[in-house]
């Protein structure tokens, strides 16, 4: 039986003495980037909150029905999204 022909393996690692630096801003986020992110999540707890306990009493609000859902939750989704940003 014939043997099969080997073929030749290309190394393909990167040189780690070659990779350019790139500058990383460091440092922790301002105060008011924190505030605004935690004051979202807050607002869409107590979006919730008003829209369970009191919704009886606010006619704009009973009106918007399941959209209250989605305007609470959406708040808190935003602060969520800040986090990723936060150092």
């Amino acid at each position: 039986m014939p043997k099969s022909k080997v073929r030749k393996k290309t190394d393909y690692t990167i040189n780690p003495a070659s990779r350019i630096p790139v500058k990383v801003k460091a440092g922790p986020s301002p105060v008011w980037y924190v505030a605004i992110m935690l004051g979202f999540m807050l607002a869409g707890l107590v979006w919730l909150l008003v829209y369970y306990l009191a919704a009886d009493q606010i006619s704009w609000m009973n009106d918007l029905n399941a959209w209250n859902f989605l305007i609470g939750f959406g708040l808190m989704v935003v602060g969520l999204i800040m986090t990723m940003r936060w150092r």
